[in-house]
């Protein structure tokens, strides 16, 4: 599996963050979880009201979470889910949007919580989704990566505001 050698990774000092969340709508199960795992997440680590955004697919997500670091997020999570199919569009779609969140992240300075499952089949991406069962929980991965990485680059770079 693989959670295997995955951090914990503690995180104080959420309260003054704002952070986006862009999740796409396909597979309403695995997205239900990778959802509530991140908004989870965000409410533990003391962050206010994050911004929901809700789009049609993996594909969609650059383009809002470009929107999202554009307009004063802190730090944004991108969350999806991709199912290997029989024919080369998992490849195409898993790249474009990989490629996508990594340039508005490089872009913008503006970290991007990858969320983004990439799966074999519908019972791996629900093992990672953090429903019932689930041996791990991406989406709180993806939020708790976002926001230490905002936090760390306040360390190292001026401030936007």
């Amino acid at each position: 599996m693989s959670g295997n050698g995955a951090p914990e990774i503690t995180v104080d000092g959420g309260q003054d963050l704002r952070v986006g969340v862009v999740a796409a709508q396909w597979h309403t199960p695995v997205m239900d979880g990778l959802l509530a795992g991140a908004l989870t997440a965000l409410d533990e680590m003391g962050v206010p009201g994050p911004t929901v955004v809700r789009v049609p697919g993996a594909f969609e997500l650059p383009v809002v979470a470009k929107a999202l670091a554009e307009s004063g997020h802190d730090a944004v999570v991108a969350l999806g889910v991709v199912i290997r199919g029989g024919t080369p569009h998992f490849e195409y779609v898993c790249s474009a949007a990989t490629d996508g969140l990594t340039r508005v992240a490089l872009d913008s300075g503006v970290p991007v919580g990858f969320g983004l499952l990439t799966c074999d089949t519908e019972q791996q991406a629900l093992d990672r989704a953090g429903v019932e069962g689930a041996k791990e929980d991406k989406g709180r991965e993806a939020a708790t990566a976002a926001v230490a990485t905002a936090l760390a680059l306040r360390t190292v770079a001026t401030p936007r505001r």
